[in-house]
């Protein structure tokens, strides 16, 4: 997941939290104004029906009240919630919008009501479909009918469905808005978080383009975090550029001093093998001594090409890709007493320095005939914008763990057979950066003959086209 993606992700997390948290706000303060509004409207409303029935009983409590009020005066001869709220204490007095039916409480409510003389409560009326939800304001009153003082409780109601439909109207438009105001800020976030990432981006673009000599980033003329990130990336760069060049000085130097020993040895033990009467225990020691000398003259060698791989002068031409194999197959087939097949098209050609890709070619195939390989297959694709060169033996093979670090500098499969076989571990690194100089790439599969395989690409040539000197080309 990319840093922009996971910076709008989380804008998208905060603004949803903050909608979530605004709504839920919005919605507490919107049912408290709406239900303390009704709670003052029944108040009120209770104190309308008790001067009505005071005044003129029955006859103005019809005339009197809306409606949508219902409202009951109860005798509560028993203080027994549990009965009460099975049957109701007397009615009393009813408005018109009851009808027959009347306003129970549930247990709680009348034992608070008797305790404490008013309360509010839910109560709900039978109808089709849905029962009718009121809220109701009961308490404790003294109403004068027909001429007597009568002790008991009123019950005063409104129904609910009114304010939980505005509630749920508001819900609906709140989450409409919220969810186009998230989107269209998601939107806006992802474009704004963009144009903040693009001197990153240009910045990795930059770093990602550098060769093996890298060179510094040019610093933004802002002073922002970026502006001090490449800052940062050009001080390491110029760290890592000066350690380069101290580790590319010292392989230079150490491969041209070791070079004239390596060759005095070599000389003196040739002529003590040829000149010299020796015992057989001396001259198996001697030819140890040589075939070590010789390894460590191999090791100089490939140190020394790997430490001028970025100085390579590569001299693009037109090399025949038929032509380069054959070569390489004839240079091998004298000592070889297997069998290396060629197959490429007679009219296949690459750019690129003949003997730099000759010294490819013949370190892969020596790698096979070291690996233990009878038959050895070059072959050649036209790919239409790459030449694809395959080296396929019936060797021991490769381990699969091993595949992903086999062009690692001085790195073996198996060290103890490679030292014996004068491998130094360098000439797959030389390889891949020959082919890197020439903007090709090597990768290295299982072969479908049991043994390894090595899939080379190169840029493709036309025939007859003049190669012009690349000058300096980076590995």
């Amino acid at each position: 997941m990319t840093l922009r993606t996971r910076i709008t992700l989380l804008t998208a997390g905060l603004l949803l939290v903050a909608f979530l948290v605004l709504g839920f706000a919005l919605e507490g303060l919107l049912r408290n104004f709406l239900y303390g509004s009704l709670r003052t409207d029944l108040k009120e409303a209770a104190n309308q029906v008790v001067r009505l029935l005071n005044l003129g009983g029955q006859a103005l409590l019809e005339a009197g009240l809306p409606p949508s009020l219902y409202a009951e005066v109860q005798l509560l001869p028993e203080e027994d919630p549990a009965l009460l709220a099975r049957e109701g204490g007397i009615s009393l007095q009813k408005s018109p919008a009851l009808g027959s039916q009347r306003l129970l409480l549930q247990e709680e409510a009348y034992r608070e009501l008797l305790k404490r003389g008013e309360v509010w409560a839910y109560a709900e009326l039978p109808r089709e479909g849905h029962p009718l939800r009121l809220l109701v304001y009961a308490r404790k009153v003294e109403v004068n009918l027909s001429g007597s003082v009568w002790k008991g409780a009123l019950l005063v109601g409104r129904p609910t469905e009114d304010l939980e439909a505005t509630l749920s109207q508001f819900a609906r438009i709140y989450a409409g808005t919220a969810l186009f105001v998230l989107l269209l800020s998601l939107f806006l976030a992802r474009g704004l978080v963009a144009r903040a990432l693009e001197p990153l981006e240009w910045a990795a673009r930059k770093a990602e383009a550098m060769s093996a000599r890298p060179e510094p980033l040019p610093e933004p003329e802002t002073r922002d975090e970026v502006a001090a990130l490449v800052k940062a990336l050009n001080g390491m760069l110029t760290r890592l550029q000066e350690a380069f060049e101290a580790q590319t000085r010292f392989l230079q130097d150490a491969s041209h001093e070791l070079r004239t020993p390596i060759t005095a040895i070599l000389g003196h033990v040739g002529y003590l093998l040829r000149r010299t009467p020796l015992t057989e225990a001396q001259r198996e020691s001697l030819e140890v001594v040589k075939r070590e000398a010789e390894r460590m003259g191999k090791l100089v060698s490939d140190l020394l090409d790997l430490s001028q791989s970025g100085t390579w002068r590569i001299r693009p031409v037109p090399v025949r890709v038929l032509d380069l194999l054959e070569e390489v197959r004839e240079e091998f087939a004298k000592s070889f007493d297997g069998a290396i097949l060629v197959e490429a098209p007679e009219d296949l050609y690459v750019l690129g320095d003949p003997d730099r890709l000759h010294q490819v070619m013949a370190n892969l195939v020596s790698n096979a005939l070291k690996a233990g390989a009878r038959h050895v297959w070059l072959r050649a694709f036209d790919l239409g914008d790459k030449a694809v060169v395959r080296v396929e033996d019936d060797g021991e093979g490769i381990p699969e763990e091993h595949l992903p670090h086999l062009f690692e500098r001085f790195y073996r499969v198996d060290k103890a057979r490679d030292r014996e076989r004068g491998g130094s571990g360098l000439g797959l690194a030389i390889v891949k950066a020959i082919l890197e100089a020439h903007h090709g790439t090597i990768a290295a599969v299982d072969s479908s003959l049991g043994g390894a395989c090595f899939s080379i690409r190169l840029p493709l040539s036309v025939r007859g086209t003049t190669g012009k000197p690349s000058g300096r080309v980076d590995a």
